[in-house]
């Protein structure tokens, strides 16, 4: 598409078209007035002069003829003058004694100037003037009313063209350039209010909208925010209550499990203790029989946290000192000898307080701690950095558990909280740990949720309400 002249040249034209007609219709008027000025003068000296004919006197106009024309018809010439009229002459002459007025016969370009009046004697003087003679007589006003013309048009088409630039075109660019900036996204763009009242009120109106838009993109912002934090909320919820469900399923089949396995596991640990006090028995056999006890307490174990799983303790929430506890939890892991070699450093920021039960905090730390450090076993410069501080919202408190460990698998992290799902070798590992971990932080209200570890390792955020 062809792009089309500015507004300031097609105003400027136009104004300059209306302009050279109405400077053309005052030249005609002025060319006018000042040629009937022009008669009225030539006619005066022409009457003159045509009174003292017969004296010697020069003409007024150089290169004038004068004849004197009588009611018979007899023509006297002067000076250089033919003895008859030309038909042009005798025509003028003619109209002279009828109307009995001087007549001015003026012609165009070279042709030359007829005068006739009536004079004492019922004669008629005629006059022929040379159109040469007349010229500079009319050229310098003719001259100097066209570069007055043009000067006033030159000098209209310039102030016309300042005073349309500051009134119309300015403004209108500034709102232009606003116009763009907002389509850019920049709802902080606004067009000074200044100058004319159409211009004033363009630009009001235009603040207006970039107001009324901005305040509806803000509102549009904070409600797709809100809807994503509603959708978030819900996605948790879901999951919390999928794994509620396979929580309860869980606990009823653990318990019955508990219940049926208990008391046998029981009896056959009684006999394997009676069976180890016989003396006739060998070295071999009793070695036999302390694993098999061994193995029956492991299995006995399993069966009392199934049925911690199943039919946890209420806790008790009191405000505690989450860093306190996860020193204690660091130190208490320090103590272990399996866990040597392993850097446990623990951190915090002047949080307060947490409402909680400090038993059943501490269980959970000492969970994710000792998770932590079987995950880093067997690498160069293993590190467990515990971290409470403040969470964001200012309602909680955080205490980060991280590792540079391995981490955890993505297509494996939406089950880590499962009962029974474990990463670790057979028999090191029940899976319950982290589970009864997720159920006694949400019966204070807190949570356990996975973070990917800034060093690629894995973060457990334990998050309790502030006391």
């Amino acid at each position: 598409m062809a792009r089309r002249a500015g507004l300031q040249a097609e105003v400027v034209a136009s104004l300059a078209l209306i302009m050279l007609g109405s400077v053309g219709v005052l030249g005609l008027v002025l060319s006018s007035f000042d040629e009937a000025r022009f008669h009225t003068l030539l006619t005066r000296s022409l009457q003159t002069e045509a009174k003292t004919l017969g004296s010697w006197v020069a003409p007024v106009f150089p290169g004038t003829t004068w004849w004197k024309l009588a009611e018979d018809g007899s023509v006297r010439g002067f000076g250089d003058a033919p003895g008859r009229l030309d038909p042009a002459s005798r025509a003028i002459a003619a109209r002279a004694r009828r109307d009995a007025v001087a007549i001015l016969q003026v012609g165009r370009g070279e042709t030359p100037l007829y005068f006739a009046v009536p004079v004492s004697g019922g004669e008629i003087a005629v006059a022929l003037i040379p159109a040469a003679a007349t010229r500079s007589m009319r050229a310098v006003p003719q001259e100097i009313i066209a570069g007055i013309l043009i000067a006033d048009a030159a000098i209209f088409t310039v102030f016309g063209t300042y005073l349309l630039r500051r009134r119309v075109v300015l403004p209108l660019r500034r709102l232009v350039g606003a116009a763009r900036h907002l389509a850019l996204g920049e709802g902080s763009a606004r067009v000074p209010e200044v100058g004319s009242r159409e211009a004033t009120d363009v630009a009001r109106a235009f603040n207006e909208m970039a107001e009324s838009l901005e305040a509806r993109t803000g509102a549009l912002i904070k409600s797709v925010s809100d809807l994503e934090h509603a959708n978030a909320d819900l996605r948790r919820a879901r999951a919390g209550l999928d794994r509620s469900e396979r929580l309860a399923s869980v606990g009823s089949l653990a318990a019955g499990v508990a219940h049926e396995v208990g008391n046998p596991m029981g009896a056959l640990l009684a006999f394997l203790d009676l069976a180890g006090r016989d003396p006739s028995l060998s070295g071999e056999a009793q070695n036999h029989l302390q694993r098999a006890a061994g193995e029956g307490e492991r299995v006995r174990r399993i069966l009392q946290q199934l049925l911690d799983f199943s039919r946890p303790p209420r806790p008790t929430a009191v405000p505690v000192d989450l860093l306190a506890i996860a020193r204690e939890t660091g130190e208490l892991v320090r103590a272990q000898s399996r866990y040597r070699g392993i850097e446990i450093s623990v951190m915090g920021t002047g949080a307060p307080d947490a409402l909680a039960d400090r038993s059943a905090v501490l269980q959970i730390l000492l969970n994710l701690v000792m998770n932590a450090c079987d995950a880093v076993k067997g690498i160069e410069g293993p590190t467990i950095r515990i971290v409470v501080e403040i969470a964001p919202d200012g309602a909680h408190v955080e205490c980060r558990v991280s590792d540079n460990g391995p981490g955890i698998p993505l297509v494996l992290r939406e089950r880590i909280f499962d009962p029974f799902f474990t990463t670790k070798p057979p028999g090191e590992g029940t899976g319950l740990g982290l589970a009864n971990a997720g159920r006694v932080a949400e019966e204070l209200n807190g949570s356990i949720e996975f973070r990917e570890g800034s060093g690629g390792g894995a973060c457990f955020v334990l998050r309790l309400p502030t006391a």
